[in-house]
């Protein structure tokens, strides 16, 4: 493959499937619905005139929400289903992470299953032998490889498929979502993997819905929808697009007080027009908003709002001056945190004075979507925030 030609081409791309309305018990109900001109089937049409090209040493990432067809295409780019018409050209050697640990035999020990899909993979046995030990620290999985892989979780079953197949020594790597049932740290350590492969410059397309992966390894990026490719260009571009159109912030309740009978403490977070919504653009206003019944006497409120299990910002009323006798608190404050799923969580405190918690009841999922990716003096960032930041020399 030379530098010149791209790594993959596709051309008019289109793929549909056939979908039974019905299962016929025999050929006397097949030929009355001939006949009647019924048809047991309906098409569905996955994709429609996919075109785009990837050049070689490049990381392209492949988005859409589920159902939108980029499975579809990666499985037509790794061979695994045939185009109904259009053309996939592949320039050089291909192998797809899609469905990891397809060729393991649950009945075989770990040990076992990495010498199997070793072979899978055109490695000798002395190939494998000298290659193991770096697959089982890689996995993290030493203790366990002479159990029966059936005794596994689904983590480390992935966790050990992966360490086997980026052994693989090919030009071109499909990436599905692979990742998605590993660790923190496993993923990490994932990534990292991707920061040498970029510096080798493999060529690498990656499914994904983590579009902070997509923002941070991917040269450039591709937006499928209803089998369609809507957008293609830079990946914060393609990131923006992905979450406006999973993130509608109408589709939250007129109604704030949706289940309050049900509850004796209810959290809210409103946005401007006063909704109860748990999607807001970076940068936005919202309420976060607490009632609660008459059964507590509350002198203080605390909201809590956390990324991952890690702590990113908390507050309290504390310095509020008497009971809180409506029952109801509000705190207004600007989402300035990045691109992300936040739990937001409330705590209520009962004797004035007294700093402990009469406990935390009720939580929250929030979506923040649109971070910019300049700061106000016009530089580039990354994270979870954007800090003031001034350069000199």
């Amino acid at each position: 493959m030379s530098d010149q030609e791209p790594a993959i081409v596709v051309k008019d791309l289109h793929k549909s499937f056939k979908l039974p309305h019905e299962q016929h018990s025999g050929i006397k109900q097949h030929i009355i619905n001939v006949f009647k001109g019924v048809k047991g089937y309906e098409t569905q049409h996955v994709l429609n005139d996919i075109s785009f090209e990837i050049k070689k040493g490049e990381f392209f990432g492949i988005v859409g929400r589920n159902g939108s067809g980029k499975s579809t295409l990666l499985k037509l780019l790794a061979g695994i289903y045939v185009p109904d018409s259009g053309q996939v050209t592949i320039n050089g050697s291909l192998t797809p992470f899609i469905e990891l640990g397809v060729g393991f035999n649950p009945e075989l020990t770990g040990r076992e299953n990495i010498y199997l899909n070793g072979a899978l993979l055109g490695f000798s046995q002395s190939q494998i032998s000298d290659m193991y030990d770096s697959i089982v620290d890689f996995a993290e999985l030493a203790k366990f490889m002479d159990q029966k892989l059936k005794n596994y979780s689904s983590g480390m079953q992935v966790r050990l498929a992966f360490s086997i197949a980026i052994r693989a020594r090919s030009d071109i790597l499909l990436i599905d979502e692979v990742l998605a049932v590993g660790d923190a740290a496993f993923q990490q350590k994932c990534y990292r993997y991707f920061d040498e492969l970029k510096k080798a410059h493999r060529t690498i397309i990656l499914v994904s819905h983590d579009m902070s992966a997509i923002r941070q390894f991917c040269d450039r990026a591709i937006l499928i929808s209803n089998g369609k490719a809507v957008l293609e260009g830079e990946p914060g571009d393609i990131a923006v697009e992905y979450e406006r159109l999973n993130y509608n912030e109408d589709t939250g309740s007129e109604d704030n007080t949706v289940g309050k009978m049900e509850k004796q403490v209810l959290l809210s977070t409103l946005n401007s027009k006063g909704k109860d919504v748990d999607t807001f653009e970076y940068g936005t206003d919202v309420t976060l908003g607490v009632k609660w019944s008459d059964e507590y006497k509350v002198s203080a409120v605390g909201f809590l709002i956390y990324k991952n299990q890690e702590l990113v910002f908390a507050t309290n009323s504390f310095n509020y001056d008497g009971y809180l006798d409506k029952k109801e608190a509000l705190l207004e404050l600007k989402l300035s945190l990045g691109n992300g799923r936040y739990s937001v969580h409330v705590g209520l405190f009962g004797e004035k004075g007294r700093r402990e918690p009469l406990g935390m009841f009720d939580d929250k999922i929030i979506t923040i979507y649109n971070q910019p990716q300049k700061d106000s003096g016009g530089n580039e960032y990354e994270g979870i925030m954007s800090l003031p930041n001034k350069w000199r020399t």
